[in-house]
């Protein structure tokens, strides 16, 4: 019993170290994004110190500084579509491989599941050639120039593209858990596919669908790397890129990039908020079911 309760803090106290450890660099973050340049200047090294006076001022100038609310739309109307056609189709392969059992299933899936075993850098030069000689219609804010190169369109299919594989790996495992006599009672009930797929199966995953739907809304709106690859116009570049607007070439301002920072990273923090309930669930029933 000694040993036990001794194991425990232990574990406790190694967890707290941690979790200080990790929160330290956010801490100095939020000090230094509402302490004033004056202060920063007379003392440099006083990163985690408190500041003398608070400021918001800093905020209001990275928010205008940074074209933030442009950058913002931009950033909703890549990364809603981009989940919810991650979710959608990563969920119609998982429900193929899972509930039913024919000659390709595990290759397929096995497909999917590759394409997270290879480095996005391994495929830029083949991936711009192919943008470069894919021309689509022009449309308001998704493809105004008639490119895939340098269009939203192309950022949302390369997201789609890479995050599928995931997606699937975690549905399909899901949705194995489902009894299977629901899709056999279904049948005997006159229920279709696309019915047993839509009314049935979906709903019961609800949990997984909500975790990873935090989870690619975290990935996809902190991407910086597509974006810049495929990316031109810097007016259609997403939040995270925002963020070099405030940075000079001689001279950089570190409180107004904290306070920057914090503006980009507040939709995901709401968003956690929103669906914490599904994103636990999910985890919970995975690792019970797992």
């Amino acid at each position: 019993m000694i040993t036990r309760r001794r194991n425990q803090v232990i574990a406790q106290t190694f967890l707290f170290v941690l979790a200080f450890i990790w929160l330290l660099p956010i801490i100095g973050m939020i000090i230094s994004a509402f302490r004033p340049y004056a202060e920063t200047s007379v003392d440099p090294n006083g990163f985690f110190s408190w500041p003398e006076t608070l400021t918001l001022d800093n905020f209001r100038n990275a928010w205008e500084r940074g074209n933030m609310p442009r950058h913002w739309f931009v950033t909703f109307i890549v990364v809603i579509p981009a989940v919810i056609l991650v979710l959608f189709f990563s969920s119609m392969v998982a429900f193929a491989v899972s509930r039913y059992s024919w000659k390709f299933n595990i290759a397929l899936l096995m497909l999917f599941t590759a394409g997270n075993l290879l480095p996005p850098q391994a495929i830029i030069q083949p991936l711009f050639q192919i943008y470069n000689r894919i021309p689509i219609p022009e449309f308001p804010i998704f493809s105004e120039s008639g490119e895939l190169r340098g269009s939203l369109l192309g950022l949302i299919l390369i997201h789609v593209a890479f995050q599928s594989g995931f997606c699937t790996f975690v549905l399909s495992n899901y949705m194995k858990t489902l009894p299977k006599e629901l899709n056999e009672a279904a049948m005997v009930d006159g229920a279709s596919l696309w019915r047993q797929y839509w009314q049935i199966v979906m709903p019961l995953t609800r949990p997984a669908l909500g975790a990873l739907a935090t989870l690619e809304f975290a990935w996809i709106y902190n991407d910086y790397f597509w974006a810049v690859v495929l990316v031109q116009k810097g007016r259609d570049l997403p939040i995270t890129s925002s963020l070099r607007n405030l940075s000079g070439e001689f001279f950089t301002d570190d409180n107004l990039v904290a306070a920057g920072s914090l503006i980009v990273v507040l939709p995901t923090v709401l968003i956690y908020l929103a669906l914490r309930r599904q994103f636990i669930s999910g985890l919970a029933v995975g690792a019970s079911k797992g």
